[in-house]
C-alpha cells in the first residue's frame, strides 16, 4: 500500500486513551503523518481506532461510504477485529504509516422496513421486546415460507459479526472473505431450528406473528423499529463493503487462534 499521509482517529467513548494518543502522535510526527480528529476535515488514507470491537464497528460504519480502511488497536475485552495490541502502538503504527498493511473487504447487511433502509456492519436482530416472553417469528428465505418459530429472537450476521451475538447463541463462525450471512435463532422453542448460511441475492423476510408481544428490530445493537403483529422486515447482503485493515502477515485464522485460543490444542 502507499505510505499514509493522513490518518483519522476514532477513540473508545468510555475509556481514557490519552496516553495511547500521546504515543500515536509521537509515531505520526516521526512518520510525517497528519492525524485527523472529529471536525478536522476528511481525506484520510486510513482510520486508526483505539478501542475494542464496539469501537471498531463504529469506525467501520463511519467510514463505510468513504471506503477508508479501518485498523484497530485493542483497548477492549475481545478485540477480534483489531490488528494491534496496546504494546505494539509504536512498532505497529510505524509499519502502517509506511504502507505496511492490507485491507479485507467485508460484506454488510441491509435491512428494509416500511420504506426505510438501514445498513449493518455486524448484525441485525429481531427480538422480543418484553423480557421473558417468547415471540412467534414467521420466516421466509429466498421466497420460500419456512413457517413460524417460537423463540426469543433471530440474528442475521455478517462474517465479521458471526463471532459476536451469533457465536454466543451457537451459530457458526463465517471466515472473512465469504460473501454470505448467517441466520441464527435465539433460544428457539424446538430441537430442530438450526442456523443457516445464506448467499448474496437471497432475501430473509421476518414477520412478527405474535398475538400480543411486540418485537424490537436492532441494527448493530441500535433499535431502529418495532414490529407489532403482522409487521415485517427484510434482510439481505448489501452492496456496500466495509474495509478492515490488518498487518500483512495477519489472517482470519491467526486472529481467530489468538483471540479464541484454538492453536496447539488450547
Amino acid at each position: 500500500m502507499p505510505r499514509v499521509e493522513r490518518a483519522a482517529v476514532v477513540v473508545h467513548s468510555r475509556k481514557d486513551v490519552s496516553a495511547a494518543l500521546d504515543r500515536m502522535r509521537a509515531v505520526a510526527e516521526r512518520s510525517d503523518v497528519e492525524l485527523l480528529f472529529d471536525g478536522e476535515g476528511g481525506g484520510a488514507d486510513v482510520a486508526i481506532v483505539l478501542g475494542g470491537d464496539g469501537t471498531m464497528l463504529r469506525g467501520l460504519a463511519r467510514f463505510l461510504a468513504e471506503g477508508v480502511p479501518v485498523l484497530g488497536v485493542n483497548f477492549g475485552r475481545v478485540g477480534f477485529l483489531t490488528a494491534l495490541a496496546q504494546s505494539e502502538i509504536e512498532t505497529g503504527l510505524a509499519r502502517v504509516f509506511a504502507g505496511e498493511y492490507r485491507t479485507v473487504e467485508l460484506p454488510t447487511l441491509e435491512l428494509e422496513h416500511d420504506g426505510s433502509r438501514h445498513v449493518a456492519v455486524n448484525d441485525t436482530v429481531v427480538a422480543s421486546a418484553e423480557l421473558g416472553r417468547l415471540i412467534e417469528l414467521g420466516h421466509a428465505i429466498g421466497g420460500e415460507d419456512l413457517g413460524v418459530q417460537p423463540c426469543d429472537g433471530l440474528i442475521c450476521a455478517t462474517p465479521q459479526g458471526s463471532t459476536a451475538y451469533n457465536l454466543s447463541n451457537g451459530g457458526p463462525v463465517l471466515v472473512w472473505g465469504l460473501d454470505a450471512l448467517v441466520v441464527t435463532f435465539v433460544a428457539p422453542h424446538t430441537l430442530h431450528a438450526r442456523p443457516l448460511v445464506v448467499g448474496r441475492g437471497v432475501d430473509v423476510v421476518l414477520e412478527n406473528r405474535s398475538a400480543d408481544v411486540p418485537a424490537g428490530v436492532l441494527v448493530d445493537g441500535n433499535e431502529v423499529a418495532s414490529l407489532n403483529r403482522g409487521g415485517k422486515v427484510t434482510v439481505r447482503l448489501a452492496q456496500e463493503h466495509s474495509r478492515l485493515a490488518i498487518l500483512p502477515e495477519q489472517t482470519f485464522f491467526t486472529r481467530y487462534g489468538a483471540v479464541f485460543g484454538v492453536h496447539n490444542g488450547r
